[in-house]
């Protein structure tokens, strides 16, 4: 899964319609600017063609499966159709399902919860807390952070040759990093997983926003992602792939929905059947709207053409990466280096600043909405600041006051619909707030660097 390092004119694709896009903000200095929403990393807008999609289906909503009812039977219809849509934009085989869950989080504490007995769990400390503290119930392996793509799998490879061989094993990896946005070796970690027995879940809730996801061309065992990050902020995500694990595993929820039957006993209690489909783990009313908007936007995307999609946000990475070279007090963070291919999340540091001072003097002086904090993903950031890994900071809350040194970081993000105009404002702001300071007094409250009053 590479991207290419060709960075292509920004004319090639226009931006995707998304909703806020002319929002005007306030600022503290006078005057509104429209908002440039740079925060894509944690939730992406809706993309103008999803809300459509949702907005057309609105009045048609109504109970999935089982009802006799016309607007029951049509909804049923568009929440398989938009399984099946999923499946092909993931490049799901035959044989694998695709489950509806409420996120990434959820997806993968999904499949932590359908791990065979004696499950051995190996996880870089590099990923997500979504996929790096679900696997309560597995003898887990955390794996120290590479700092080449070549390190990753020969790490992976010397820890899958001390496991129990005759044991079930799975590895569990991101697709790019959420932190640093660098793309992993995805194929290859999948390889050595399979050539020792295991299988390998793929988090994809930063990667499938950005690049296409294939799980038959990746030979991963399972995918997970979330709706709100693929442009379709309406609470649902996906866990895809193998089956086997999912269908002798007790259901992820019991209730109406996984059951097929349920019979009263002599004795008092009841005896259940449960799906062996993918309703099996769907237990209760399914989130239709969420699941459409993801059909919905996997649709959107594929018809625009990853390629282009691609190549545009190559351009606007290379625009914001060249413009905070051009600052002495700005760090980059990063595992791979300069040269590994990336997403549009991008995480730093500036000297001198506190992130959440910095992070607040661009919203309130510039309009522009980056992230400060640990991201959720504590390990990783504080093995790139080189920071005490047991610090206990909460996530997203500044460690000093404005001014004073930050064991957190910045983080801006960008995507399909982001225009050339906010990464450059967004540049601009960095180099005017370095070199003159913010125009504004900030104090702490509740944790947060904000404007005093």
């Amino acid at each position: 899964m590479s991207v290419s390092s060709t960075v292509a004119d920004a004319s090639v694709c226009t931006p995707l319609p998304v909703l806020g896009r002319d929002v005007l903000v306030p600022l503290v200095t006078g005057g509104e600017v429209t908002y440039a929403a740079l925060d894509y990393a944690a939730s992406a807008p809706a993309l103008q063609r999803v809300w459509d999609d949702v907005a057309a289906y609105a009045p048609y909503y109504g109970s999935v499966h089982r009802g006799a009812g016309y607007l029951s039977q049509l909804s049923t219809d568009l929440f398989e159709n938009s399984r099946a849509t999923v499946a092909e934009f993931l490049g799901c085989r035959e044989g694998d399902q695709v489950v509806f869950t409420r996120s990434t989080t959820d997806s993968l504490n999904l499949l932590a919860a359908a791990v065979p007995a004696g499950c051995q769990v190996f996880v870089f400390e590099t990923e997500h807390h979504a996929s790096l503290l679900p696997w309560r119930d597995a003898e887990v392996t955390y794996l120290n952070a590479p700092r080449t793509p070549q390190q990753a799998i020969e790490t992976l490879e010397r820890a899958l040759a001390d496991r129990d061989p005759y044991g079930p094993a799975l590895v569990c990896v991101t697709g790019a990093s959420n932190v640093t946005g660098e793309l992993w070796p995805v194929k290859e970690l999948a390889a050595a997983a399979h050539a020792h027995g295991a299988r390998i879940v793929l988090d994809a809730a930063q990667l499938a926003p950005h690049h296409p996801v294939d799980i038959a061309e990746s030979d991963v065992d399972w995918v997970a992602f979330s709706g709100h990050k693929l442009y379709a902020p309406f609470g649902s995500g996906v866990l895809a792939g193998r089956s086997d694990w999912l269908t002798e595993a007790e259901p992820y929820l019991a209730g109406g929905g996984a059951s097929r039957k349920v019979a009263r006993r002599t004795d008092g209690g009841v005896d259940v059947e449960w799906h062996t489909t993918a309703a099996r783990h769907e237990a209760g009313s399914p989130n239709v709207i969420g699941v459409y908007a993801i059909a919905s936007a996997c649709k959107a995307l594929t018809e625009a053409g990853f390629d282009s999609l691609v190549e545009r946000e190559q351009s606007l990475v290379t625009k914001v990466r060249e413009g905070l070279a051009e600052v002495d007090e700005v760090k980059v963070l990063s595992l791979f280096g300069d040269d590994a291919p990336r997403v549009g999340v991008i995480s730093f540091v500036v000297e001198g600043w506190n992130s959440s001072h910095f992070a607040a003097a661009l919203s309130a002086e510039y309009g522009i909405g980056v992230r400060d904090g640990l991201f959720c993903a504590h390990p990783l950031v504080r093995t790139l600041l080189g920071s005490d890994p047991q610090d206990p900071g909460e996530c997203g809350a500044p460690e000093a006051e404005p001014g004073e040194r930050s064991l957190n970081a910045i983080r801006v993000s960008f995507g399909a619909g982001t225009p050339d105009e906010h990464v450059e404002r967004f540049v601009r702001a960095v180099k005017e707030l370095v070199r003159d300071g913010a125009r504004w007094n900030y104090r702490t409250e509740d944790g947060r660097c904000v404007p005093a009053v």
